[in-house]
């Protein structure tokens, strides 16, 4: 799953190839996709043109003058690219066409989704999102939000409420350069964890960002730039390697999330 790193890239990339070019024509392929009507959806992009794109935690925003187009990729979700006149891949399920290219939305198990919303209910549509993990977030704010919680730090990183933009690449990376154990309960941290964590969560997704993110199955960015931060990690997907300390990396289930890390450099408390 693209997480902030790899959905910062994809709108690097973007940036620089759709901005302010009249969008045509729209087909769309596969309706569930949208969490707006579809006429609706089409009717208010047709002959605008995308003058910025934004991100927020691992969201998409696509801001016309009028309009913003949320997007959120999801699993496989992935923008490419494409000659008008090159044939149409079944996995391509939203099209915008330009006048000299299409923008083709690629999403294998179609669990992406796309929401066209009025400029003033960009708010409201995140109320319910936490701030960038790599953005302005002070560490009482993390530690009054885990403090709360008796669950696992793994879990409690991937609540995209709390901060967002982690998945499960970076909250084991984070957690490993934070000497936390990914079971450690969120109310048994403290404000200096929370400090380390945040410092981590920056240091890590900065870095990740300046790699074009992590490619480990299927996430590839818009004109097929492959991430490179997977040459840098730690310990995800590290199982059985031995530790910098010399132990072995062991991997469990964490809420249902494969969980990789050091038994001796991530103690419990």
């Amino acid at each position: 799953m693209p997480e902030l790193a790899e959905v910062q890239t994809v709108r690097d990339v973007l940036k620089k190839k759709i901005l302010n070019q009249r969008i045509c024509d729209i087909k769309i392929f596969y309706e569930k996709i949208l969490e707006t009507d579809k006429q609706e959806f089409v009717n208010g992009l047709i002959d605008s043109k995308f003058i910025d794109i934004q991100r927020r935690g691992k969201y998409l925003i696509f801001e016309t003058p009028h309009k913003y187009l949320i997007s959120h990729l999801r699993m496989e979700g992935k923008y490419f690219i494409k000659n008008k006149k090159e044939d149409i891949n079944k996995h391509e399920h939203i099209i915008f066409s330009f006048e000299d290219f299409d923008l083709r939305y690629h999403d294998t198990r179609k669990f992406g989704k796309m929401a066209l919303i009025d400029k003033n209910e960009l708010e409201s549509y995140f109320a319910n999102l936490g701030p960038d993990a790599n953005g302005d977030v002070t560490p009482i704010y993390l530690y009054e939000k885990l403090k709360k919680k008796n669950a696992p730090l793994k879990s409690l990183l991937l609540d995209q409420s709390i901060i967002a933009g982690l998945g499960n690449i970076y909250v084991d990376e984070v957690l490993f350069a934070s000497n936390l154990n990914p079971y450690e309960k969120g109310d048994n941290i403290t404000l200096s964890d929370a400090e380390k964590i945040l410092n981590e969560s920056k240091r890590i997704l900065n870095e990740a960002i300046k790699y074009k993110g992590t490619t480990i199955r299927s996430y590839t960015s818009s004109l097929n730039v492959e991430g490179e931060y997977q040459k840098f990690l730690k310990v995800h997907t590290k199982a059985g390697d031995k530790c910098e300390c010399g132990s072995m990396i062991l991997r469990d289930k964490v809420g249902g999330r494969s969980t990789y890390y050091c038994p001796n450099c991530q103690r419990h408390k």
